[in-house]
């Protein structure tokens, strides 16, 4: 009988960039294009120096299996390339959402090493990056998840984290080598049963707030690396860790239900991946977004300064109101990604979205911390309804009081995600901008351009070296 490992294995290694539907290509180029420009733009901040710094401890590694640090122009060892790729990426917390939530940076890097090292097209990157979103995907959906219903009641579980990308990012890295499908299933098996465990609600409940967040990326793709590499070297692994769900990884994972039902239904002849693929207008943790556009809209609409701000209130998504998000004692500038009364406050201030969100001078600036303690919230009355309705929901009510008045704001779904609302979708050309203004500073005008060029058209490049180049300050 034929295992769920087996059959992600073999969805794997059956998949062909020719057969892929156009949407299915589009998407995958659009989250690279977004996950490269926020590896650029997290290369000043200091998760991406760290994971820069602590992948250059592992060493040059051999010729032949060497990969760039995206926008430095270094070559290391892959292995560390993609350490430092994926904590880059996620750096900025601006990298896009996909159920279970994030995926790009746990699942792109260590098949972009892969492809590097190996001089492969981009046709064989962009299959491996399909099928790793869409796997990721499909297991998130089949365990637990932050906006669960149960009951009528949003549920979040006790135990949550991304670790089940560990099976995109190593199907994606076998998919890059040309591995059959029975090495796939072995290097799988492999990588899950040393993933790393999943700690962001834990994470979330404690404050002072830890600054490797939710998950160190480049561990989980360490170990999807070393999965398939242990594979390639004879050892075999327990291909029936999905189909136990009192004894196998999903109990592993904490997790209390697993649904393989949700998981393997059309795998290779439906994609629901590029439907539900969001992404991140601001450097910001992506439920307070809804909010933070309210807010810039308000203010820029009449025209009012931080200084003549009374007071914020914001009604928000139910599962929010925990220590992480609640947050007002800033000492780390990666904190003011989650803080929902510091993202209002520099919302307020109206700077545009980008990187600088996170710099040490608009973090601590005197006005961004004054402001943020006018700012108060609480649970958005038709949360659950609206949720309910539409898993896109990301019901929200801002209130800004200034100049003896009350100004206010509504929105149910935020800026770049697929929702009924079509002016939430954000556009290629809104996600070329974007990649644009992380990439600045570190990249010229002409390579910002032409690496926007070669992604778009990555098909027709024979080497993702070529793309890797582009990438260089």
């Amino acid at each position: 009988m034929t295992t769920n490992i087996e059959s992600l294995a073999a969805f794997t290694a059956d998949t062909r960039f020719d057969t892929l539907p156009a949407k299915v290509v589009e998407e995958t180029k659009r989250v690279l294009m977004d996950s490269l420009g926020c590896a650029l733009g997290g290369l000043d901040h200091p998760k991406g120096i760290i994971g820069v710094q602590y992948a250059r401890l592992q060493g040059p590694g051999m010729p032949g299996a060497q990969a760039s640090i995206i926008g430095t122009g270094e070559r290391i060892s892959a292995m560390a390339a993609a350490f430092a790729n994926s904590e880059l990426i996620n750096a900025l917390d601006f990298d896009a959402i996909l159920p279970p939530g994030h995926v790009s940076p746990y699942v792109i890097p260590g098949a972009l090493a892969a492809a590097e090292a190996a001089r492969a097209s981009g046709k064989d990157l962009l299959c491996a990056v399909a099928v790793a979103h869409e796997m990721s995907n499909r297991i998130g959906k089949g365990l637990d998840y932050l906006r669960d219903i149960k009951d009528g009641k949003i549920s979040p579980p006790p135990v949550h984290g991304y670790a089940s990308t560990v099976f995109g990012a190593t199907a994606a890295l076998g998919k890059v080598k040309g591995h059959s499908s029975e090495m796939l299933a072995d290097a799988i098996s492999i990588a899950a049963s040393m993933s790393p465990v999943n700690a962001q609600w834990s994470w979330s409940l404690h404050v002072p707030t830890a600054t490797i967040k939710y998950a160190v990326a480049g561990a989980l793709v360490q170990a999807a690396m070393t999965g398939a590499s242990l594979a390639e070297l004879g050892h075999t692994g327990d291909r029936k860790l999905l189909d136990d769900a009192e004894c196998g990884w999903p109990r592993m994972s904490g997790s209390s239900r697993w649904s393989p039902e949700s998981v393997m239904p059309g795998l290779g002849t439906e994609w629901i991946f590029p439907a539900e693929q969001t992404y991140k207008p601001y450097p910001h943790c992506r439920a307070q977004h809804a909010p933070i556009q309210v807010v810039r809209e308000i203010v820029s609409a009449n025209g009012i300064k931080p200084s003549e701000i009374e007071g914020i209130k914001a009604w928000v998504e139910g599962f929010v109101m925990q220590p992480l998000w609640l947050n007002r004692k800033i000492e780390h500038v990666t904190q003011g990604q989650f803080s929902i009364a510091h993202g209002l406050s520099v919302a307020a201030h109206l700077l545009p979205p980008g990187k600088s969100w996170q710099s040490p001078e608009v973090v601590f600036d005197p006005s961004v911390l004054a402001l943020m303690e006018k700012v108060e919230c609480e649970v958005h009355p038709d949360y659950e309804k609206l949720l309910t309705a539409n898993a896109a929901s990301r019901p929200t009510r801002i209130e800004v009081r200034a100049r003896g008045k009350t100004f206010v704001g509504e929105k149910r779904w935020a800026k770049g995600t697929p929702s009924p609302d079509s002016d939430t979708f954000m556009t290629n050309e809104e996600l070329l901008e974007k990649f644009a203004r992380n990439a600045e500073g570190v990249l010229s005008a002409r390579n910002i351009d032409l690496a926007a060029k070669t992604i778009w058209d990555l098909e027709s490049t024979r080497d993702v070296g070529e793309l890797m180049k582009l990438l260089r300050s």
